[in-house]
C-alpha cells in the first residue's frame, strides 16, 4: 500500500487531493440537528453496465423503469465516474474511499493493500449494521467484515440470475433502533447475459452505439446483455418496493451505481467514457431534491466519505481517504465538488500488463497510454465472439476495421471534447488548437500520479513479481 505524498517541493496539488488533505486536519463528531435521526444506507451496483443503456441516461433501445423511478424521486449525476476500469479494483476504491494505486488493489483479481480499512468497518464503529448481498469479487474477505446476507448470486459469471429477497428483507428489518448499510451487489448484467428475456428485443430494430461494429453477432449479444439490464432493473423495483412495504423508503439514502462499462467492445478494460463514466443516483427523501440533475464532477471513492458523514462521523479525520463528502451537494448548497477525476488501468490479468492513466474535468479527457508501444490485448474479450466477427470482416468492413485498430493499438495520448464527441472517436491529442488543454490535463495526471506514489509501468511490472501477485492468481 502506498500512502506518502511524493510531490518536489513548490509543486501544486490537484484540487481534489487538497480538498482531501484539508479536511484530514478536522476530527471530532459530525454536526447534527438534535433529535435528527441517522439514515440507513443502501446501495444498489450493477455488473458491467454501460450507463447509457439505462433510460435516465438516454437509452433508446428500451426503458428501465424502476431504476428511471429512482431518478425521479432522487438526483441525476451526469458527470459521475469510477476511478477503475474492472469490477475488482472498482469495488475495492468504492469500499476503502481510496484510489486503485493509493489502495494496493488496483488490479482486476487484486487483492486490497494490507491495513486498508473499509466500509464496513468505518460503519460498524458507527453502529451500523453492515451487509453485503450478491457479489462479493473482493479479497482479502477479512478486509471486509460484511455479513453476508442470503438471497443473491454471489458469482458473477454464474448463467443463474434468479434471487430471493427474504434474506434482504429480514436483515433491514431486524431492528428499528439499529441502522443498516446494505450493499446489493447484483450480477447482471455481466456476461454470460442469460437472464431477462431477450425475445423482446427484434435485433434489426436495435440502435447499437458507433463504438460497436454493426454485425449480426453484435446485434445478438447487445440484446442479451439488454435483456440483463431489465433483470437489474426489475430487482431495483423489487428491494425498493421492500423498503416502502416496510416504511424505510424514506428515511434510506439510497445509491445506484451502474460499475463501469459493459464487456462489449470499447467500455470495460478503458479509460474511454463508456469505460470511466458512470450512473449514479442518490434518492433521500427530505434532503435530495426530487427530480434533480446535477453536473458536478463526482467519484465511486466519494461515497464513503459521504456516508461515515451523514452516520454521525467526521470523513476529514481519516487522512488516507482520498474521497470528500457529498452531503453539501446532496442537501443542494452546492452543485460543485471536484475539478477533475481521475482513471487508472493495469489490464492485469486480462492480458499483458498494460499501463493507462486519464483525467477527466468534465468536458475534456485526456488518456496517457504509458504502454502505446505494445498491442493492447484483454483475453476474455478478444475471443468473444462478436469481436471475432468484426475480425473476420475487417477487409470489407472499415468500421468494424477501424473498431479493431483502435482497440488493439493506441497512440500515447488521446484528448477528447466530450461535448462534440461523446463517443471518443475523434483523437485531438497533438492539435495546435487544444495544446493548451492537453498540457493542464497532462500535468494533472502527472500530478495525480505522484501524489499516490504511482510510478505508472514499473508499478504493472512490479506487481506481477510479487507475492500479492502470486496469491490473487490462485483466485483464477
Amino acid at each position: 500500500m502506498r500512502t506518502a505524498l511524493s510531490l518536489r517541493p513548490g509543486s501544486v496539488l490537484p484540487a481534489v487531493i487538497v480538498g482531501a488533505a484539508m479536511l484530514a486536519s478536522c476530527g471530532g463528531s459530525a454536526d447534527r440537528d438534535a433529535g435528527e435521526s441517522r439514515p440507513n444506507f443502501l446501495i444498489i451496483m450493477a455488473d458491467d453496465c454501460s450507463y447509457f443503456d439505462i433510460g435516465c441516461w438516454g437509452s433508446v433501445n428500451h426503458e428501465t423503469p424502476n431504476i428511471d423511478a429512482l431518478a425521479r424521486d432522487g438526483m441525476t449525476f451526469n458527470r459521475g465516474f469510477n476511478s477503475a476500469t474492472t469490477s475488482v479494483p472498482t469495488r475495492h476504491a468504492l469500499y476503502s474511499g481510496m484510489y486503485p494505486y493509493h489502495n494496493g488493489g488496483y488490479y482486476n483479481l487484486g487483492l486490497l493493500g494490507e491495513g486498508v480499512k473499509t466500509m464496513p468497518a468505518y460503519m460498524q464503529e458507527l453502529g451500523y449494521r453492515c451487509g453485503l448481498a450478491g457479489k462479493w469479487h473482493i479479497w482479502p474477505e477479512e478486509s471486509y467484515p460484511w455479513e453476508s446476507v442470503p438471497g443473491f448470486q454471489k458469482s458473477c459469471v454464474s448463467s443463474d440470475v434468479s434471487y430471493t429477497l427474504d434474506g434482504v428483507r429480514e436483515f433491514m428489518t431486524r431492528s428499528s433502533d439499529e441502522p443498516f448499510c446494505l450493499m446489493l451487489a447484483s450480477i447482471n448484467p455481466h456476461m454470460p447475459w442469460t437472464g431477462g428475456d431477450p425475445s423482446v428485443y427484434d435485433r434489426d430494430s436495435l440502435v447499437l452505439p458507433p463504438i460497436l461494429a454493426d454485425t449480426p453477432l453484435t446485434r445478438e449479444y447487445y440484446a442479451r446483455y439488454l435483456a440483463e439490464i431489465d433483470q437489474l432493473d426489475k430487482e431495483v423495483g423489487d428491494v425498493i418496493g421492500l423498503l416502502k412495504e416496510n416504511g424505510l423508503y424514506d428515511n434510506t439514502l439510497i445509491f445506484f451505481l451502474s460499475e463501469q462499462g459493459a464487456q462489449l467492445t470499447g467500455a470495460k478494460w478503458t479509460c474511454w467514457t463508456p469505460g470511466v463514466h458512470a450512473g449514479i443516483i442518490a434518492k433521500w427523501t427530505g434532503h435530495v431534491t426530487p427530480g434533480r440533475v446535477t453536473d458536478a464532477i463526482v467519484q465511486y471513492e466519494d461515497i464513503l466519505p459521504t456516508l461515515i458523514d451523514l452516520a454521525g462521523g467526521r470523513p476529514g479525520g481519516v487522512s488516507n481517504l482520498d474521497g470528500r463528502s457529498l452531503r453539501r451537494l446532496l442537501d443542494g448548497r452546492t452543485d460543485r465538488h471536484r475539478r477533475y477525476a481521475y482513471h487508472f488501468h493495469a489490464n492485469i490479468p486480462s492480458g499483458p500488463a498494460y499501463s493507462i492513466r486519464a483525467v477527466s474535468d468534465g468536458r475534456y479527457r485526456l488518456i496517457w497510454n504509458l504502454s502505446y508501444e505494445s498491442d493492447y490485448k484483454a483475453k476474455n474479450h478478444d475471443g468473444a465472439p462478436w469481436f471475432r466477427e468484426w475480425k473476420d470482416r475487417s477487409a470489407e468492413d472499415p468500421q468494424a476495421a477501424m473498431l479493431v485498430e483502435r482497440w488493439h493499438h493506441r497512440p500515447e495520448f488521446e484528448l477528447y471534447d466530450t461535448l462534440d464527441d461523446p463517443w471518443e472517436l475523434n483523437n485531438l491529442a497533438g492539435s495546435p488548437k487544444h495544446r493548451g488543454v492537453q498540457r493542464r490535463l497532462y500535468r494533472q495526471i502527472r500530478y495525480w500520479m505522484r501524489s499516490q506514489g504511482d510510478p505508472g509501468i514499473p508499478a504493472e511490472k512490479e506487481m506481477m513479481t510479487g507475492p500479492q501477485y502470486e496469491k490473487s492468481m490462485q483466485l483464477l
